[in-house]
């Protein structure tokens, strides 16, 4: 602030030094120089609190410090925040990367950050507020004032202040006057740490005093080819997975959770976890899609540091941890970044751009430099300072389309007519290409919903380069069929093929996720259709056929031990359900369908090379049975997967096969350890030189209704 701290003036030449000092608090004040005892009294000059001493100095400028008595005669002795020695952060190479979009460490300046500056501990705070009138830090030291400490506006927007004496875990907010002289109270939105809901204030924090140990795991990370490695990820939200009981605050905390959640998923053979959002955000029910604080991890289930712990404790027991990322939309809470400094600064300005229609909430401005800094260095973030293995990007369709879930005359058309949004295009390749120069083996997965193109591609070929994409296409189709009677299902029996003729148009993951499982879609085992037996022998079909399919795999929490309710964020898994034989059974269906996946090679070598797969019958829609071969990259090395939808038992039923020998069976789904009656093929059969289904020989199987077998040749 230019009024405030010292000043040189002169005066019939005579050199003056003028103090201004500012606290509605003060009753009186005055100033100490270095080195001297004596107070050389502040006037006050306002009477609100603002104090003025003019010195003659010859050696002006010099170092001093404030002393001041507030009503209750407590004095006190600081640092003045606007001594001219305290310098500014920002620097020109600073502001000229935000201002191109390429700062990706602007975390590092903007925000709050514990500082020494000219030798003097305290706290460095920035904001970028370019319409704002008047930017100032609020917090306990200043009694919430929006008036004690103004910051001031230096470079591309940013306003910087540093205040002496402050230090971690010191609870602030920033308060901004817009043009037009409106308030607003704003959460910062570079902070590290938040209070825990409904309180909404920043929190300065240290991020490096955390000592990682997870050097091997991020080694491996940067070197292995994930394409051809088993990837199987066990999807959970926090708050739900478990939960306290007769609790104010029901969440375990991060640490707790590692306890009990790593070695379950380490157990059932998942080789990564992904979590639902654990951004801070403000409403439980919004799962965490709503995210308020995007470099802030969530309160609820601890401190940053407990939450490195939890990523250091997966990596330790070699979990991969994929985080739920958000940059799709943000929503209108009034201390979030919406109208931040009251303009629309992180979101346009034209609701038929800036809000969506389905959700109520703010779309960012992908078009405007600092805002796609603020999230492409968001991104870099929580790969650099929590070590994640993955970023799945959440509704990846609505930022693609600027006509995404609206009528016509409710969008705006790009410059060339068209409803892609090439903002957001850009921002989604950049991206991709920043992380992929930056961080070798970090996966970026997208959840989009619709057939565009090249999703997975690179950039040269037109696409947006992910790792990975969700497959909708086999979820929905896969549950569609599945929750058919099995008598109906010769009618439709394209769901299940269809999905082969595009397996390998992008590098997918099969998803059967939280979306599938809530809002009155019931529970997995209650999409199944028949009696209680049928439901659990047509469920381990669907796990099967998820588990034998081209694809890395996905499961929501809940799904592995047949949960019958819908998931709710407010309540934990049905734990108890695991006193019954028949959900243990599944459990133990789901470790040995992962181990299968992980030790044959064939199973994930090829995920999402077309080289990987080959049909032997997809076509005998009567019986509701198909036959396919997933293929190594060794001559030989193939599995053979029959599946039987029907509610009929096949007898004697003719399959080609590609080698002569003996058909080892080394899974099926009907077995007793999972639920089933033992009726198959086992140890396995001896083929027959007999042509089938292009095939120079062929095997008689058994087939038992509802049931899936995998065998391999010996």
């Amino acid at each position: 602030m230019s009024v405030l701290g010292l000043h040189i003036v002169a005066d019939e030449n005579k050199k003056y030094v003028v103090i201004r000092y500012y606290n509605p608090r003060a009753i009186s004040a005055g100033v100490i120089k270095a080195g001297k005892r004596n107070v050389i009294p502040m006037p006050s000059i306002h009477p609100n609190g603002i104090f003025e001493a003019k010195i003659e100095d010859t050696e002006a400028p010099f170092d001093y410090k404030i002393k001041f008595k507030i009503e209750n005669g407590r004095e006190f002795k600081i640092e003045d925040t606007y001594n001219p020695k305290f310098k500014f952060e920002i620097t020109d190479e600073d502001a000229y990367l935000f201002g191109k979009g390429e700062h990706f460490k602007i975390y590092e300046k903007l925000g709050a950050h514990e500082k020494i500056n000219s030798g003097v501990k305290g706290v460095h705070f920035a904001v970028w507020a370019p319409c704002a009138k008047y930017v100032s830090v609020a917090g306990a030291f200043n009694d919430w004032s929006g008036k004690t400490h103004p910051m001031t506006l230096t470079k591309n927007g940013i306003w910087e202040l540093f205040i002496p004496g402050l230090s971690c875990g010191t609870y602030y907010k920033y308060v901004i006057r817009s043009r037009t002289g409106r308030a607003y109270v704003k959460s910062d939105p570079y902070a590290f740490a938040t209070q825990l809901r409904p309180k909404k204030s920043s929190v300065v924090y240290d991020l490096e005093k955390y000592k990682w140990r997870d050097s091997e795991w991020l080694s491996f990370r940067q070197n292995v080819d994930h394409l051809k490695q088993p990837i199987s990820i066990y999807e959970v939200h926090l708050g739900s997975w478990i939960r306290k009981e007769d609790d104010a605050i029901p969440f375990h905390n991060y640490r707790e959770i590692a306890e009990d959640l790593i070695p379950y998923v380490k157990g059932l053979g998942f080789t990564h976890v992904e979590l639902l959002p654990i951004m801070e955000h403000p409403l439980d029910e919004s799962w965490g899609y709503q995210t308020t604080n995007y470099y802030a991890p969530t309160q609820r289930y601890g401190s940053p540091e407990d939450f490195m712990y939890f990523v250091d404790e997966c990596h330790k027991n070699k979990i991969g941890v994929i985080i739920d990322w958000v940059p799709a939309h943000f929503p209108k809470d009034p201390h979030g970044l919406g109208r931040f400094d009251g303009s629309h600064l992180y979101e346009h300005a034209d609701p038929r751009q800036g809000v969506h229609p389905d959700w109520k909430t703010y779309i960012f401005n992908y078009g405007r430099h600092e805002v796609k800094n603020f999230l492409l260095a968001n991104a870099l973030f929580w790969i650099e300072k929590y070590h994640v293995d993955g970023l799945r990007v959440d509704a990846v369709a609505s930022m693609l389309y600027l006509d995404y879930s609206r009528k016509a005359g409710e969008w705006v058309p790009n410059k060339y007519g068209g409803n892609k949004n090439l903002e957001a295009i850009s921002f989604l390749r950049k991206f991709n290409r920043i992380i992929n120069s930056f961080y070798h083996g970090v996966l970026t997965i997208a959840e989009e919903s619709t057939a565009w193109y090249g999703v997975t591609q690179e950039v040269s070929k037109g696409g947006l380069n992910f790792t990975y994409k969700w497959n909708m296409g086999w979820m929905h189709d896969a549950l569609e069929y599945f929750r058919k009677p099995s008598a109906w299902r010769r009618q439709f029996h394209n769901l299940l093929t269809f999905p082969l003729s595009y397996a390998f148009n992008e590098k997918y993951i099969l998803v059967l996720s939280h979306d599938e499982v809530v809002h009155g879609k019931r529970s997995l085992i209650r999409k199944m259709p028949g009696d209680k037996n049928a439901k659990f022998a047509n469920l381990r079909l669907l796990y099967g056929f998820l588990f034998a399919h081209p694809g890395k795999k996905l499961l929501f929490m809940g799904g592995e031990f047949a949960q019958w309710k819908e998931w709710g964020e407010d309540r934990e898994l049905d734990w108890y359900l695991l006193d019954h034989e028949e959900h243990r059974k599944i459990q133990a269906y789901i470790a040995d369908l992962n181990k299968l996946y992980a030790n044959e090679s064939s199973l994930h070598s090829g995920d999402c090379h077309y080289t990987g797969f080959k049909w032997i019958d997809g076509s005998d829609a009567q019986n509701s049975v198909i036959a396919f071969l997933r293929c190594g990259e060794r001559t030989g090395d193939s599995t053979l997967f029959v599946f039987n939808a029907s509610g009929q038992d096949l007898k004697e039923y003719a399959v080609g096969v590609p080698q002569n020998g003996f058909w080892k069976e080394i899974f099926n789904s009907n077995a007793s350890i999972y639920g089933g009656d033992d009726r198959g093929n086992f140890p396995g059969v001896n083929a027959q030189e007999k042509n089938m289904h292009g095939q120079t020989y062929s095997i008689l199987l058994n087939l038992p209704a509802l049931t899936m077998m995998a065998f391999k040749i010996c």
